[in-house]
């Protein structure tokens, strides 16, 4: 936003200049000026909400609090309402600490906000015009905190860690191209989760997942007790180079998932309760059965396809049944892994396509940054299967 050359004149008429960026100086009469005309506004806007809701709510004079700024404290009048129903957004109720303009931009980004709509709503709210190249600014500020994120020291052991990709669209070299994006979701002892990291490749294979193991380790990890997937390209061969003890495990909604594919959609909801009896078995021995049961029945000749994939997969898939049923429902649940996605393509939805790959790794960041925040409690499950954890990987798990 471009200020006219009068206005700072006027602003600095008689000041010393040694005084402007001083503690109590110009900027900081500034910073109040501005704060309390952003009070006012929000005030404006809420009684025009209680006006149009039919209250005869209005202005009801002000009062005075101390909030903590960067570099000192700063008396605001807080203008109030007489029904008391105004809660200032900029400064809330409660609030001490003055609220950072960075932080608002970077919030409403990591919401999935556009540039566009951050500004408009900046304006829309506040009546601040902000150029998008503050905006970007202040959001590409943050791919310094992904590179330190990224490379983060990791613990030495992760009992379980889903691996997911999604699909972006990313401009490369004058392409639109489909890159895709792999996140690393961990379940850790307590049964908290942490995202391990994010990469972009265009290509998946031995050699992709090869360096994202390698990577792994270098920042310490040193053991991951089971790694479940998606039938990602060339993982399994990369991630037992790296982690020769690990369990590899193919997602089981993914595949059912998969073989709903091949289904027509009237004929899905008979075909989930034939595979059930599959995944649900006692075992390895009694899972093959029921696959093959299957196969000869009625769905297995209607879509031969979908025993063609369990087939495939099933080397994967044998290791699901030498679990307890607590542990075999944090691996069948990918709630978590779900969730997460649903988060980012809705973030990626509102954009089209990105510039670059940095664009594209700057917003998925603050999403999954944003989301993380929610992750307050452990799976329920988590409490009865870490016990059947200890009892199946022994010192492994014990030692975290």
């Amino acid at each position: 936003m471009a200020i006219e050359k009068e206005l700072l004149d006027q602003l600095l008429a008689g000041r010393d200049a040694n005084e402007v960026f001083a503690k109590d100086g110009l900027l900081e009469d500034l910073k109040k000026a501005l704060s309390e005309r952003i009070l006012n506004a929000e005030l404006d806007e809420h009684l025009e909400d209680e006006h149009a809701e039919g209250n005869g709510n209005r202005r009801n004079g002000s009062s005075k609090k101390s909030v903590l700024t960067g570099t000192s404290k700063m008396t605001l009048s807080i203008p109030r309402d007489r029904s008391g129903t105004f809660d200032p957004k900029l400064i809330a109720k409660y609030q001490r600490r003055f609220p950072d303009f960075d932080d608002k931009i970077i919030s409403m980004y990591a919401r999935g906000m556009t540039v566009r709509e951050i500004r408009g709503h900046l304006e829309e709210l506040y009546g601040i015009d902000v150029s998008p190249d503050l905006i970007s600014a202040v959001t590409d500020a943050v791919l310094e905190e992904v590179g330190e994120w990224q490379n983060r020291p990791l613990d030495i052991c992760y009992p379980l860690v889903f691996f997911d990709a999604i699909r972006v669209k990313i401009r490369d070299e004058g392409f639109v191209r489909n890159k895709a994006i792999y996140i690393a979701l961990s379940i850790l002892p307590d049964g908290t989760k942490e995202i391990l990291g994010i990469w972009i490749e265009q290509t998946e294979g031995a050699k992709f997942w090869l360096r994202v193991m390698n990577e792994l380790k270098n920042r310490g990890a040193s053991d991951i007790l089971i790694a479940v997937v998606d039938g990602l390209k060339g993982f399994p061969e990369a991630i037992n180079a790296v982690f020769p003890q690990t369990v590899v495990q193919t997602c089981i909604v993914h595949l059912i998932r998969h073989s709903l594919e091949f289904v027509s959609w009237k004929d899905r909801k008979p075909v989930v309760p034939a595979l059930r009896a599959i995944y649900r078995a006692g075992d390895a021995e009694a899972g093959l059965a029921a696959l093959d049961a299957f196969d000869v029945g009625y769905w297995g000749q209607r879509y031969p396809a979908i025993t063609q994939s369990w087939r495939r997969n099933w080397q994967h898939v044998v290791p699901f049944f030498a679990y307890p049923e607590s542990v075999r429902r944090i691996i069948y649940t990918t709630n978590a892994i779900e969730a997460l996605n649903s988060k980012l393509r809705r973030a990626v939805r509102t954009r089209g396509h990105f510039p670059n790959d940095d664009a594209a790794m700057k917003l998925l960041y603050l999403v999954l940054n944003h989301a993380a925040e929610e992750w307050k409690r452990p799976p329920r499950e988590w409490f009865e299967a870490k016990t059947q954890f200890a009892v199946v990987f022994g010192e492994r798990f014990v030692n975290q």
